[in-house]
């Protein structure tokens, strides 16, 4: 009842007129850049955010996490009407929606995506709901030591899974957590590898970082590998909701909520993996499974609801142990702190009222998502129509504007650029950037939690390992890495079967 009692008031908050100006500017937002190729919920979310630093914080996250899930929505349309897929997990919706576009059914592809996204986001929402609380009561008991195996799990499994290789994944979060450590420690007061640069003695801003990887590498890719010449964009053509529209959609829908939610519970892949193992479930279970390659609509239907219940189930793990797990989730940790709010256990009892009202905002978003993706499609496809010179110009001249705004200071500039740079160069050998700033943000953290640990333990390192909880978090470390190569080596099953399609 508590809970219950907990989400009416974050509604009666979340439902201020305010609140829900901000909510629809979020969701608007996120649909608007998710539509766009290239362009995903984290690069839009590390752009605003040092330009949100004049709102409350419960106004600034609520935009925020209306721009994550309105990037999962509007990622569709690209994939459909341009066959470019804006992230990994809209490849398979390019696959089928593409073809079902082509052949006049592209009203239907969006359609069903659309509302797949709304059950999947929806029923994800009331698991996260149910959860949440939970799970923060449980981890309000741990100790230093238990933190610290926590985040152990976190850095193994961001880097081992997110990217082609783990090796790459593990160069990118030891680059993270070096960049971490910079500035004064807080324990003996030495400088660490500030290179006597004033400046840095304070430490890099997170956002700095985020901004820099996020938006100036990705501009910067985007503008090295840029084709030019006008967008092809297919027409919306076809009826979008008949009888065998509902027919075939809404069992795929509800299984891709099933399959998608417990997996981005737990960094085993997230929503890549999700949409994976939906389509291959689908292409199993379907009475058609000749149409898969040609345009089947359980393609579209299962693997966008997957995709965003793997979204609302990284949450769980955010807001209830301060774990990001996605990049996306890593800059909505760095707002959280940019405002002095840490995620974790003791966030729904130091800020329940903050909260509640984020995950209030979860439920109104989805349904205005519902709202401006199916009467407003073709509004979102002019969206595409924008020179791409103009868009990453624009992305460029904000992150500069944003990154200097945060602390004045032109120097920000200058390690904005160098970020930036080194960004570029980790997309274009195909190192990931997620475990980069999951490892800045959970370093620091990470060395406070094991220096106290040892602290107590009087420098006896079994301490790391002697509590239950820690012991069985190294021991479903090691489950997870085995479900990880197992999800891993059945995805690539998956993508061979879909080339050859």
């Amino acid at each position: 009842m508590g809970s219950i009692t907990a989400l009416l008031d974050g509604f009666a908050t979340a439902a201020q007129p305010l609140y829900l100006l901000y909510a629809l500017l979020g969701v608007t937002l996120g649909t608007a850049v998710g539509v766009l190729p290239g362009i995903g919920p984290a690069m839009t979310v590390a752009l605003l955010l040092p330009l949100t630093y004049t709102l409350e914080p419960t106004a600034a996250l609520i935009i925020f996490a209306g721009i994550y899930y309105g990037g999962m929505y509007g990622g569709s349309t690209t994939s459909i009407l341009l066959n470019t897929p804006g992230e990994s997990s809209s490849i398979v919706t390019a696959l089928e929606g593409n073809k079902m576009a082509r052949a006049g059914k592209g009203a239907a592809a969006l359609a069903t995506a659309a509302i797949g996204s709304f059950v999947a986001g929806t029923i994800a929402t009331v698991l996260l709901t149910a959860l949440a609380p939970t799970i923060a009561d449980l981890a309000v008991t741990l100790g230093p030591a238990d933190y610290f195996a926590l985040m152990v799990v976190a850095f193994t499994t961001v880097a081992a899974l997110l990217g082609s290789s783990p090796v790459r994944g593990l160069a990118s979060l030891g680059l993270g957590l070096f960049i971490g450590l910079i500035g004064v420690d807080t324990l003996s007061g030495q400088s660490r590898f500030t290179l006597g640069i004033p400046t840095l003695a304070d430490g890099v801003d997170v956002v700095v970082v985020a901004v820099g990887v996020f938006a100036v590498g990705e501009a910067i890719y985007v503008a090295s590998r840029l084709r030019h010449g006008p967008v092809e964009v297919i027409p919306v053509g076809g009826k979008w909701a008949t009888r065998e529209f509902w027919a075939r959609s809404w069992k795929p829908w509800l299984r891709g909520t099933a399959i998608g939610f417990p997996i981005g519970t737990v960094p085993a892949g997230g929503a890549d993996v999700s949409t994976f193992l939906s389509y291959a479930a689908e292409k199993k279970l379907s009475k058609r499974p000749e149409e898969f390659g040609k345009g089947a609509i359980e393609g579209v239907a299962g693997p966008e609801a997957a995709n965003n219940a793997a979204a609302a189930g990284v949450l769980v793990p955010l807001l209830t142990l301060g774990l990001p797990t996605t990049a996306t989730a890593a800059v909505i940790v760095a707002a959280f702190q940019s405002y002095g709010i840490q995620p974790g256990p003791l966030l729904f009892s130091n800020n329940s009222a903050m909260v509640w009202a984020l995950i209030a905002s979860l439920y109104i978003g989805n349904v205005m998502l519902l709202v401006l993706n199916l009467p407003l499609v073709k509004i979102w496809v002019k969206v595409l129509q924008i020179p791409r010179p103009y868009l990453y110009a624009g992305i460029l001249l904000f992150a500069a504007l944003g990154t200097y705004a945060v602390n004045f200071v032109v120097e920000d500039l200058i390690v904005l650029l160098v970020i930036g740079v080194i960004g570029f160069f980790m997309r274009r050998h195909g190192y990931p950037v997620a475990p980069l700033v999951v490892g800045m943000i959970l370093g620091p953290m990470a060395e406070e939690q094991l220096r106290r640990t040892l602290q107590i333990s009087e420098g006896d390192l079994s301490a790391l390992v002697a509590s239950p909880f820690a012991a069985v978090a190294y021991g479903v470390l090691a489950v997870l890495l085995a479900v990880a190569v197992v999800l891993r080596l059945r995805r690539r099953k998956t993508e061979k079967e879909v080339t050859a399609v």
